[in-house]
């Protein structure tokens, strides 16, 4: 499937917002660099898991918006190839590198599940970028970068089914919810929704979907770019999808973010670190977000639940 490139006619301000938060300061728990280097001075120094070779990990299929471009005849990759440099984490990869030295064919791609990603245990990668929330109990067996993406989530449903017209998170309690397995998502189902019947839990997004358009659950909550991506009229991953509302971001402090994750103690976390306050300082990450996560987007404005 390739995510259609039409520009939103009707911008998503409620998303921008939510980007531009990501391109301030360090978010709350991540590690911060031990020094002034520059990302590429960091990196000169740093162990990586193949010699002259930086090797980024994420999951199989790479879902837009976080990967574009499609795939060449005869890849291993579904649906899209990192290795496009196009979406929003292909996009944001690659700028990583760049800064700390690293040339575009000096990059390799790896598949790594999800939820092996921050699994204890050594590692065939050197940063896995995966719209991996961090979570002080992952942290426990990797490392995390500061925030790339401060995120909150959204529910999917079916235009036109009772749960579409809600507006409150207290309209969705009597529904029934399904997130992918060891997400965030499904924290918030748990969480913060609190619904009156246990929240369903799959393996992966493909299954989750799968469940909603088959009509065994009621809605899906996912980060809100993927909603965006999943209930895309051009898409139709979700068949008649509509995002039906998003939830409030945490208080500050306690905001949810994406950080690419490295093996324990990794001598690049720094780099990364130092990488990411660059592009922070001089926009490029906020342009990217832009690019990537507001311009693409065909849904439109999605409203906030009220408690």
């Amino acid at each position: 499937m390739r995510r259609a490139t039409v520009i939103a006619i009707a911008a998503v301000s409620v998303l921008g917002a939510a980007c531009a938060t990501a391109s301030s300061s360090t978010s709350a728990g991540a590690p911060s660099p031990s020094s002034s280097l520059s990302a590429s001075e960091c990196a000169q120094n740093a162990t990586l898991a193949n010699d002259g070779m930086l090797t980024i990990g994420t999951d199989n299929p790479a879902y837009p918006p976080y990967f574009e471009g499609g795939t060449p005849k005869g890849s291993e990759w579904k649906i899209n190839d990192p290795s496009t440099g196009k979406g929003f984490e292909s996009a944001v990869a690659y700028e990583i590198a760049k800064r700390m030295g690293f040339s575009p064919d000096q990059v390799t791609w790896i598949v790594v599940p999800f939820d092996q990603s921050y699994a204890p245990g050594p590692k065939d990668f050197d940063f896995d970028i995966n719209q991996i929330s961090y979570k002080p109990q992952r942290a426990n067996a990797v490392d995390f970068s500061e925030s790339y993406y401060d995120v909150n989530q959204a529910l999917v449903a079916v235009k036109g089914t009772p749960i579409a017209s809600a507006t409150t998170i207290d309209d969705l309690k009597q529904y029934s919810l399904a997130a992918p397995l060891g997400t965030t998502s499904y924290d918030t189902i748990t969480n913060v929704i609190q619904p009156t019947t246990e929240a369903g839990v799959f393996n992966t997004l493909d299954d989750t979907v799968a469940a909603l358009n088959a009509g065994t659950v009621d809605g899906i909550v996912v980060d809100l770019p993927t909603a965006l991506y999943l209930a895309d009229p051009y898409v139709q991953e979700v068949k008649n999808g509509v995002v039906v509302g998003q939830f409030p971001l945490p208080a500050e402090g306690s905001t949810e973010y994406f950080g690419t994750v490295q093996p324990k103690d990794s001598s690049l976390t720094p780099c990364i670190d130092a990488a990411l306050q660059e592009m922070k300082a001089d926009g490029t990450l906020k342009s990217l977000q832009q690019e990537w996560l507001s311009e693409k987007t065909n849904v439109g404005t999605v409203p906030e639940f009220s408690s």
